[in-house]
């Protein structure tokens, strides 16, 4: 007779089929591993990236980003504070050296120029004035001096005409030593007034040539204020290409304020950005090449900017043929920065089984067999790898992915 099962019989149950059903998962697991390891023998070679070893010259490359710039550029700014009165060229337009661009309003610079003018005529007339009065203060001065010498003789004769009357008892004692106190007063007075007249030569000197540097700022001032008036129309200084204008007429500037950029378009260079984790490879006279589309240009690096942004060094390269057809203003390129080369070696073209590790396995073809090979390596480009050892000239290599394989030391490969 049938008896129902307890609680605990049933969990029992439910376990030993999990537990199967576990081990049945791992069994197909370990089947489908077995049969991927060890039953696939056979590669095909469409499916994988097979170059052939060969002989001639790498050069180790780090990889950046340029962008085309004008070799020149000139920014005109506004030479005062005004407005934009009238435009003249768009940008985009050529310009000749001299042609004028556009105009700025000059009607307060030009009531400027004249108020300084008129306070320059008065300035000037006030410096005369006072020129005048400091030459009238020191001849005053002279002339209390030559006076003062002229009492000083009188004093000198009195003072002896009053020791012969003492003698002869015309005069008395006390009278001779008044006569000689007031000579002594009076040769003191006489030194004051040399003193005053050497000290009033040195500060009017002084005050002479400041006045004049005075006049000399305010003329420079207004000379600059005149030759700002000129630039009001503001001329292209060279021939090339507007790059930008402020066309935005009866807009007020600031003085400073850039108003056009012209370019020169018949010459560039390249402003590169690379990874700062090559920033200590990185270094100014190193070979670089130029990709852009199917040209190859050559130049080299000229400058390292020393910040770092947003993880990237930037670097200016001057070009061997900076006028070449294919530069373009804001063109983006491809730049490979030559770090070192050698000539006349085993090289191979590089692929996505290439590890960056100094030695690597990797399947070596021979007839209809790809049998593991340790290669050691060398320098590495964009392009290339270079082979010190483990292949031969004329050997083919597979350079893909080879997971499915990694584990035998040969298979067969077949077409």
């Amino acid at each position: 007779m049938d008896r129902e099962l307890t609680e605990k019989e049933r969990s029992r149950s439910s376990f030993i089929i999990f537990r199967n059903s576990i081990l049945l998962l791992l069994l197909l697991a370990g089947a489908f591993y077995l049969f991927r390891k060890v039953l696939i023998k056979k590669g095909v070679s469409k499916d994988f990236h097979i170059v052939q070893v060969e002989e001639g010259n790498i050069k180790s490359t780090l990889s950046a980003v340029g962008l085309v710039v004008p070799y020149s550029e000139r920014v005109i700014n506004a030479p005062i504070a005004t407005e934009i009165e009238a435009v003249y060229k768009s940008n985009g337009e050529e310009v000749t050296a001299g042609e004028v661009i556009l105009s700025l309003d000059q009607e307060y610079t030009a009531l400027e120029y004249e108020r300084l003018q008129d306070e320059l005529s008065l300035r000037k007339n006030n410096i005369e004035k006072l020129k005048l009065q400091f030459d009238k203060d020191l001849l005053d001065i002279d002339y209390q001096d030559q006076i003062k010498a002229l009492q000083l003789e009188e004093m000198n004769a009195q003072l002896s005409d009053q020791k012969r009357l003492n003698e002869i008892g015309g005069a008395t004692m006390e009278e001779v030593e008044a006569a000689s106190l007031q000579l002594k007063i009076a040769k003191i007075e006489k030194k004051i007034l040399e003193n005053d007249l050497h000290y009033k030569r040195s500060v009017n000197q002084t005050d002479k040539n400041t006045l004049q540097l005075e006049f000399d700022i305010q003329s420079k001032r207004l000379k600059e204020l005149r030759s700002k008036l000129s630039e009001t129309k503001v001329t292209a200084p060279q021939a090339g290409v507007v790059t930008w204008i402020n066309e935005d007429i009866g807009r007020t500037v600031s003085q400073g304020e850039a108003l056009v950029k012209i370019a020169n378009l018949n010459k560039f260079k390249i402003e590169g950005t690379t990874s700062d984790r090559n920033s200590k490879k990185l270094q100014i006279g190193l070979a670089v090449e130029v990709r852009i589309g199917k040209d190859r240009l050559a130049g080299q690096v000229t400058r390292i900017l020393p910040e770092i942004i947003n993880n990237n060094i930037k670097f200016h390269i001057a070009l061997d043929n900076d006028a070449h057809q294919a530069l373009r203003p804001n063109l983006k390129t491809e730049i490979l920065i030559i770090t070192d080369e050698k000539e006349n070696v085993l090289k191979a073209k590089r692929g996505t089984g290439l590890k960056g590790t100094t030695t690597q396995n990797l399947y070596k073809i021979i007839g209809g067999q790809a049998t593991k090979t340790k290669i050691t390596k060398g320098l590495v480009s964009s392009e290339y790898f270079e082979i010190i050892s483990g292949a031969q000239k004329g050997d083919k290599l597979i350079v893909s992915e080879t997971e499915e394989f990694d584990h035998m030391d040969k298979f067969e490969i077949t077409k």
